[in-house]
């Protein structure tokens, strides 16, 4: 039986239910999922999903990434809900594939691990299942491991496991309108031009389960937590001088303006910072960025497209500002200016969660 996987959380419970109910049935895993966005969540439940398999001894297959195409079939649903036209046209194209899969493969037999994802409608499931029995010649195996408690127990085996336990069902669509009604930031679409890692982002995520990974190899203890944090992305950032001469500048994270513009002069200097005479916003130069974070940057577009990984900055936050809770605008710049400056930020410090690994010694 071929069968089509969505995720660990999903997949995990469920290959376990099927090993035991079809114990004569050679499972073979299919992860063919080219609507999880963007293409690093997708890297991350991979991960996972590879990483379950192989402790319930299951072969898995991955299908083609072919994004552009998914969104070709789906145009037109984007607004669409949960469980409605567009969740029906996905899994016709999973379906499609996973049955193409199986054809290939010799297998008669198909199932998908979303009837278990309390997300989606195990009507619809059936209903499309079934009519790729029809056209395929693939019988769709629509079982219920949802009732009967399934939910609670499949809860039960995420904890145990470990499993990343994602938090929308991979659609941007699906994801954008799950963010509106919570009115919470999408922060997962956020990927900086500098390719820093930021906090709570799906990349750190990624680097903490690839590091989880290599420690089940070592046989080395662990346990996943999670903790609140104050999280941050910034936007925009420029600095002008006078009029409109746009200076070269730099932001560290965690610098907020309450009304996302303030001008003024700078006012005075003490011990390397330099303050402006509204908002309480500090320039430093870059020699002093350098000095106080012992780096060695030679200019500020270095800086810029290639900074200090995250946790490094918020040292030198503290250092300058003596606390880690500081949101005021800390700017470097090659030189302090003497005009008057408009300094332009729209960044948001908010309130969230975030995944730790704790290594036992």
């Amino acid at each position: 039986m071929l069968v089509h996987i969505c995720c660990s959380v999903d997949s995990h419970f469920f290959l376990e239910k099927l090993q035991k109910d079809f114990p004569d049935e050679k499972l073979t895993g299919f992860f063919y999922d080219p609507n999880i966005h963007p293409y690093s969540e997708y890297q991350l439940r991979l991960l996972d999903v590879q990483r379950s398999c192989n402790k319930l001894g299951i072969e898995l297959l991955e299908g083609e990434y072919d994004y552009e195409s998914w969104l070709q079939a789906v145009r037109g649903l984007e607004r669409e809900p949960e469980k409605g036209a567009r969740c029906e046209v996905c899994f016709d194209k999973r379906f499609t594939t996973s049955a193409k899969k199986a054809l290939e493969l010799g297998e008669k037999k198909i199932t998908t691990t979303l009837l278990v994802s309390p997300l989606k409608s195990q009507e619809q499931l059936k209903r499309v299942g079934d009519e790729f029995y029809a056209s395929h010649g693939v019988e769709f195996i629509a079982v219920d491991y949802r009732s009967g408690g399934g939910t609670q127990d499949q809860s039960r085996v995420t904890k145990e496991e470990q499993l990343y336990r994602q938090d929308y069902c991979g659609c941007i669509f699906g994801l954008t309108m799950q963010r509106e009604q919570q009115n919470k930031l999408m922060d997962e679409m956020f990927s900086p031009i500098s390719g820093q890692t930021l906090p709570s982002s799906i990349e750190e995520r990624l680097e903490m389960y690839t590091t989880r990974n290599a420690l089940e190899d070592e046989n080395k203890e662990y346990k996943i937590v999670k903790q609140k944090f104050l999280n941050y992305r910034q936007f925009n950032f420029k600095l002008i001088s006078g009029k409109k001469d746009l200076l070269e500048a730099y932001a560290l994270s965690y610098s907020t303006l309450p009304r996302k513009k303030a001008q003024g002069r700078i006012e005075f200097s003490h011990n390397g910072i330099h303050y402006l005479n509204r908002e309480e916003i500090k320039f430093i130069t870059l020699l002093t960025y350098n000095n106080l974070s012992n780096s060695n940057y030679k200019t500020l577009k270095e800086l810029i497209y290639n900074p200090l990984d995250f946790n490094k900055e918020r040292i030198l936050r503290n250092t300058l500002s003596g606390s880690d809770y500081d949101l005021t605008p800390i700017i470097v710049v090659n030189e302090i200016p003497q005009t008057k400056l408009s300094i332009y930020l729209d960044a948001k410090a908010y309130e969230d969660t975030k995944e730790k690994l704790i290594i036992f010694s």
